[in-house]
């Protein structure tokens, strides 16, 4: 072999020594998802909650997280039940205003935690500002869980955030077939220790489930826009429903921080949480009639889901803490699908007579 092949070849493979530490698939899709995100480095991990433990590992016993009061249940578990356990100090906080969110930091205080929108009552979190307010404080961190939006209609770290992460699992991937996390930043010396921490606890993605969402991200315009288009028409078809109390959808002008949506956002996900009028048999007997959507916990895939957040996925959160965020036993949770527009809105009709032939509101 020629000198200088022989030394391009041996170079190359010098750069990876264990797939755990390094491959170049893992490494092809964090480059793609840094550009997406506008960030200078992206790391990829094995799941939303396994990027949410690394991140937490930046900090150690005694130190403060300050996290939105409404999250995916599985953050407010993992704070609770298990980082609570190993010493870290958890304060849950409404950060739509800044000034709790300002009263609430402390000299122990080192990462603020927010969604947004959140899950599932889809509140919606000025970023710039919760950034302003976290960085007049030194050495506090502000990350933002942007699974919901994807990098296609929001960019948190070009709005102050330190920490952009998703549960890649979601928009990101986009087939309903990876389980992974995602965790972009710009700082050198903040990604070199999520580097070490990636490498050290080991909870990475194999190579294959990279390939499948560097896939994903290849539609991801595409998927984003359908799935806008059809939650705005299934808001709207609920929001003019009799039997409906209530829509939540940041694409709506009745949604209370809608002028906030368009200016930090291009645009808004398929998520759609609604109020049926009745009680829990009601909420029950829609969720069991439904025909084109699937009765499942997960979101952000190409099929339509629905599912009952105080049963499922914020069943773990206490029972006083779900009344208080509004999670009750009406509210429904919508993953609107890229489906076409008019069957799904059969669907919600047909179950919602289905809902109410049998029990009176």
């Amino acid at each position: 072999m020629p000198r200088k092949k022989q030394e391009s070849v041996t170079s190359s493979m010098m750069g990876y020594e264990y797939s755990r530490s390094g491959n170049p698939t893992r490494n092809c899709l964090e480059k793609a998802v840094a550009a997406l995100d506008g960030a200078k480095y992206c790391l990829a991990f094995a799941s939303g909650l396994a990027a949410t433990l690394n991140i937490t590992h930046l900090l150690k016993a005694g130190d403060t997280i300050i996290c939105m009061d409404d999250v995916y249940g599985g953050t407010n578990r993992y704070f609770r039940q298990v980082a609570m356990e190993m010493g870290l100090n958890i304060v849950f906080v409404d950060c739509t205003k800044k000034e709790c969110l300002e009263a609430a930091i402390t000299p122990k205080t080192k990462l603020v935690w927010i969604e947004t929108p959140t899950n599932p009552t889809l509140k919606v979190i000025d970023i710039r500002a919760c950034a302003d307010v976290v960085h007049k404080h030194k050495g506090v961190l502000l990350v933002v869980d942007n699974t919901f939006m994807s990098a296609y209609f929001q960019r948190p770290l070009s709005l102050g955030a330190d920490i952009c992460m998703y549960s890649a699992t979601k928009y990101m991937n986009g087939h309903s077939d990876v389980v992974m996390g995602l965790v972009s930043v710009n700082c050198d010396k903040l990604y070199e220790r999520l580097k070490f921490l990636q490498n050290s606890l080991g909870a990475v993605p194999s190579p294959f489930d990279c390939y499948l969402c560097n896939r994903g991200l290849k539609t991801l315009p595409i998927r984003m826009k359908q799935h806008f288009h059809n939650a705005l028409a299934v808001a709207r078809f609920l929001e003019s429903d009799p039997r409906v109390e209530k829509v939540i959808y940041p694409g709506l002008p009745s949604h209370p921080q809608y002028e906030l949506v368009k200016q930090q956002c291009s645009g808004c996900p398929g998520m759609v949480t609604f109020y049926i009028k009745g009680r829990l048999e009601h909420a029950a007997t829609f969720l069991k009639n439904l025909k084109v959507f699937a009765l499942a916990e997960s979101l952000g895939g190409y099929e339509s889901l629905a599912e009952h957040p105080a049963l499922m996925t914020h069943a773990s959160v206490p029972a006083e803490d779900r009344a208080a965020l509004g999670i009750s036993d009406t509210l429904i949770r919508l993953s609107v699908g890229l489906e076409d527009e008019e069957d799904l809105l059969e669907d919600i009709d047909q179950a919602l007579k289905a809902a109410f032939a049998g029990h009176k509101a």
